[in-house]
């Protein structure tokens, strides 16, 4: 059992040395500004990014977060970022990871 618990932590760990650095500082100061300045929220902050990315390979979720930054412009031109379908299915699997996230770390 307990060679099982190592494994799946140098799996996740694996994952989550996929994601660039600054993508996952970028994440964690964002979350830190949402949820408090604190050692705790940043503790919260960390754990979730490291779920996220045990979930969602680095490609998805930069995929995710590019549809979500274009999608904020006005009118026509963030139309195509917030309705199309692969926006729609990033948005949608980016969600679910933060979600897991949310149950484990807070």
């Amino acid at each position: 059992m307990v060679f099982l618990a190592a494994l799946t932590g140098a799996i996740t760990a694996s994952r989550a040395a996929t994601y660039p650095t600054i993508a996952i500082v970028d994440y964690v100061y964002a979350c830190m500004k949402a949820n408090g300045e604190t050692r705790a929220a940043l503790e919260n902050c960390s754990c979730s990014i490291d779920v996220i990315a045990s979930i969602v390979p680095y490609e998805r979720y930069e995929a995710a977060e590019t549809f979500r930054s274009l999608g904020l412009q006005t009118g026509e031109r963030g139309v195509l970022f917030r309705q199309s379908a692969p926006a729609k299915s990033a948005a949608t699997e980016l969600r679910r990871a933060q979600a897991e996230a949310d149950v484990r770390c807070f």
